[in-house]
């Protein structure tokens, strides 16, 4: 699926709120915005009441990244939410192959090289985002951060291997 030498993740791998954050460089504090106003929802798992968490795909911290790099490159939150909405219906299909590229007001894809340099030709790029390198730098981020699994937090804590307390408990109200 990918042709750079990048390699997906498990799709049921998620990372909690202050991971992705620390992986993007954003706070909780916009993350949560973003989510509650639709701009990046949590694709493994959304939170469902008080006191449960959203777990991040890789993917969603991906984008997280992109959206904050274009924040400070001073691009409208209007225009990046244009271009995360096309990020979503491209899919990831090649994604490691776009620079997203932008004159301060617009966004544009670019897939080639001769994409770019018309662009620049043309005086509309003032600056860009390989996506390829933002993939292997969250990546690496990733890599020293903690992740869990969308089913091991949906699992009773009765059946956590171990677990003798828990299993006592709902032994316990089950009897």
């Amino acid at each position: 699926m990918f042709t750079d030498d990048v390699s997906p993740l498990p799709s049921d791998l998620g990372y909690r709120g202050p991971t992705a954050c620390s992986a993007a460089g954003i706070t909780y504090r916009q993350l949560d915005y973003w989510a509650r106003t639709g701009l990046i929802e949590p694709s493994v798992r959304g939170a469902k009441g008080s006191g449960s968490q959203r777990l991040y795909s890789f993917r969603d911290i991906l984008i997280l990244k992109i959206i904050k790099r274009l924040l400070d490159a001073g691009i409208s939150l209007q225009q990046i939410r244009s271009a995360v909405s096309h990020l979503r219906e491209r899919g990831t299909d090649d994604l490691t192959q776009v620079t997203l590229m932008s004159d301060g007001a617009s966004v544009y894809e670019c897939t080639s090289n001769d994409e770019v340099i018309d662009l620049l030709q043309g005086g509309q790029g003032v600056f860009g985002i390989a996506i390829g390198g933002v993939w292997r730098e969250i990546e690496g981020t990733l890599a020293e951060l903690p992740s869990e699994s969308a089913a091991d937090s949906d699992a009773p804590a009765a059946s956590v291997e171990g677990d003798e307390l828990a299993a006592r408990r709902a032994a316990r109200t089950a009897g």
